[in-house]
């Protein structure tokens, strides 16, 4: 089944108190990561033509929702993330080092599969900060990852005095581990079994190093060659013990200089895309160097308030079997 539903389980909240607690939870972990982070608010679109290349490509094989706008007979695309859109507009709002942007994200991401994590809607905080080149450092996104964690802990504090009835605190203890060693620790696992045996150990976990392939020849997972840097991105997962897996809220890193660019376009064989106008602009030094990333506004609510499904903490569309099996357990689906 896609839909996992622990035995025994009952929310804490009923759908009043979620959305109260859901508007707690994202008025104050906003506040928190855009004082953390020295972020400011920006806005941002919904959909972007797809020629200037500025849509997530993601691992290479979702295709975006696509409609012709009657007025320019051209085709745009709904975005998939906000990875690249993000650090264009550093430059055009000049941002100073070490301050960015951060905005609300929604997306449609029609290949999704669904099950108690994945939706078809996808609701996050995008981010970017402007660094200098002697930034672009494995300490300086440790650094980071820490403040984005410090803001998700503090802000469960927050619900747990206001709420009594959950129960579960936020480890503020990050433990970092490159994928490399992951393999190495558990040789005879898949990605998710490396994941969940991690974090159920260390509770609050940062993966360093997606994309390119570990020794196994396989990639720790998919990333698209022309935002990150391999080597210097990851994962922040948290370990939710109603699930009993780990949950990533967090996809970040620090982004490609034109040399990283390059040759993780060259291994992915996407060459041709540093034709493309946001390609360009980083080749020829038009942009700020940047770390950023997305984090899951439903996720964070899923985790902060003891959910085990995210349609407890966002209106989205479900199957017919999904919907039949929130009914037989009386899961309050939004």
């Amino acid at each position: 089944m896609s839909v996992y539903i622990p035995k025994g389980y009952k929310s804490h909240l009923n759908l009043i108190d979620t959305q109260y607690a859901i508007k707690i939870a994202k008025d104050n972990f906003e506040k928190k990561l855009s004082e953390k982070l020295s972020l400011i608010r920006v806005s941002a679109p919904l959909f972007v033509y797809p020629e200037t290349g500025l849509n997530d490509n993601l691992s290479g094989s979702e295709r975006p929702v696509s409609f012709e706008i009657k007025e320019t007979g051209k085709y745009a695309e709904i975005v998939h993330s906000l990875a690249k859109w993000k650090r264009y507009a550093l430059g055009k709002y000049k941002i100073s080092f070490d301050n960015g942007i951060y905005t609300d994200m929604n997306a449609i991401r029609r290949d999704e599969e669904l099950d108690n994590l994945h939706s078809i809607y996808v609701d996050q905080w995008d981010w970017e900060k402007v660094i200098a080149y002697k930034d672009r450092t494995r300490e300086y996104l440790i650094k980071e990852v820490k403040k984005i964690v410090e803001a998700l802990s503090e802000t469960k504090e927050i619900l747990l005095n206001k709420y009594k009835q959950l129960k579960f605190s936020i480890n503020k203890e990050v433990f970092f581990i490159n994928s490399e060693d992951l393999l190495k620790m558990y040789p005879n696992n898949t990605t998710q079994e490396r994941e969940n045996l991690i974090c159920k150990e260390k509770k609050t976990v940062f993966i360093i190093g997606i994309g390119a392939k570990l020794s196994n020849n396989l990639p720790h997972d998919n990333r698209a060659p022309d935002y990150d840097d391999w080597n210097l991105n990851g994962d922040l997962l948290i370990w939710h013990p109603l699930l009993n897996k780990a949950v990533e809220l967090s996809s970040m890193g620090i982004r490609v200089d034109k040399k990283t660019l390059i040759t993780q376009c060259e291994i992915a064989r996407t060459i041709e895309r540093l034709n493309l106008p946001f390609h360009k602009s980083i080749l020829e030094d038009k942009i700020p160097l940047s770390i950023g990333g997305g984090i899951g506004q439903s996720r964070l609510c899923l985790v902060l308030l003891e959910k085990i499904h995210i349609g407890e903490v966002q209106a989205s569309i479900w199957s017919d079997d999904d919907v039949n099996i929130f009914n037989i357990n009386q899961l309050n689906i939004l």
